[in-house]
């Protein structure tokens, strides 16, 4: 499949993921230094918190709680269209629109995971993933999402038919990359009150038999990035390629 370059890009987001397991004595100030190799580049840190929840149904119960741990830190870029992430269970980097290129977005990625790594000598990786989120901008009136999308849902011709909104995920097993492919579509706020618009987000990661070299390791991330390009050219119609050219 040719992947084209479109200079309307519909990218809101670009993200490498890497999941790791850390050495035990690895502690948040281990992390916070990790900033200093590229602070000047990247001058702002703040703090990353996971929470999490738990819930009853039980009305006898204790009301529902939620629990709050520092796992990490981010580390945002001048510019503000970059973001890395160093936390105990991994590394992210994030590249926000414009987005330039594929090799300027993993070079750079690949640079901070090469500080991460030096810094927190992970013991293991666990998961590797890319992730593009797309915004795609329909015009109005819209009568068939199927004119831009070629994965919609389908309503029951005995219901009205007329969406407010939606929300769809599916899961589809990447047998030859031994990996998964969540593909998530939804309705988004619009930037103007002429447009939808539909989040297509691209999640593609492998959670077994991950590479332990470097260099196979990032090969890999190229066959995520194909993988990627194929699906979101498997979404569109030649409809919207046609806005986005």
């Amino acid at each position: 499949m040719v992947t084209e370059h479109y200079s309307h890009s519909p990218l809101t987001e670009a993200v490498i993921d890497l999941r790791v397991k850390l050495p035990k004595e690895v502690q948040l100030e281990t992390l916070a230094s990790i900033q200093s190799a590229r602070e000047e580049d990247y001058p702002t840190r703040q703090n990353r918190i996971a929470v999490e929840g738990q819930f009853t149904t039980d009305l006898n119960a204790p009301p529902a709680t939620a629990s709050r741990t520092h796992i990490g830190y981010s580390f945002t870029s001048v510019d503000k269209r970059q973001v890395v992430q160093a936390r105990l269970d991994g590394f992210t980097f994030s590249r926000l629109a414009p987005y330039e290129n594929w090799e300027s977005f993993r070079d750079e990625a690949r640079q901070w995971w090469d500080i991460y790594r030096t810094m927190v000598k992970p013991e293991e990786v666990v998961r590797v993933a890319v992730r593009y989120i797309n915004r795609l901008d329909l015009p109005l009136p819209l009568k068939d999402f199927a004119n831009y999308l070629r994965t919609v849902p389908e309503v029951s011709p005995d219901l009205p038919q007329l969406l407010s909104n939606y929300f769809m995920q599916l899961q589809i097993p990447q047998e030859d990359l031994k990996g998964m492919l969540i593909l998530n579509q939804t309705i988004v706020p619009p930037p103007d009150a002429d447009v939808v618009s539909i989040l297509l987000d691209i999640d593609l990661f492998r959670e077994d038999d991950i590479p332990d070299k470097e260099n196979e390791m990032w090969q890999f991330f190229e066959q995520l990035r194909i993988r990627k390009n194929e699906v979101f050219e498997a979404c569109i119609t030649e409809r919207t390629r046609g806005l986005i050219r």
